[in-house]
């Protein structure tokens, strides 16, 4: 058997194990090709950077399992964890995923609700007279 690659990637609450292999190119997600799975092509290529990066878009399959969040979560998550896989095999694209940005582990998460208000900062309609 080919020599597998894995790594996980995590963004806002989506968690994607991801498995690199030599291959053609084809990227599932969850049992899905990635086109039908993300639905957006913006995330797409969100997905796909890392590879273009380290010019390797046909030479590997990607293998991915996502977990929590939305979409856009999700594909920022297997973004991350294709990157972190590319430099589990390479470790000379360590460089150019880290200047990139791709190896940061994006730590924005949605605010948590405050009591006595509507939302995180939204307060009641002040009200003077």
């Amino acid at each position: 058997m080919a020599q597998e690659f894995y790594a996980t990637g995590h963004r806002k609450n989506a968690t994607a194990k991801v498995w690199l292999v030599p291959g053609s190119g084809q990227i599932t997600v969850n049992g899905l090709p990635l086109r039908d799975y993300v639905t957006r092509a913006t995330l797409e290529v969100v997905v796909r950077e890392p590879l273009q990066l380290a010019e390797s878009l046909g030479a590997f399959d990607v293998r991915a399992k996502c977990l929590g969040g939305g979409k856009s979560g999700q594909a920022g998550a297997l973004r991350h964890g294709i990157a972190k896989a590319l430099v589990n095999m390479d470790e000379g694209l360590r460089s150019v995923m880290r200047r990139a940005g791709l190896l940061t582990r994006d730590s924005r998460v949605k605010e948590s609700k405050k009591y006595g208000r509507k939302r995180a900062r939204r307060a009641f309609q002040f009200k003077k007279r």
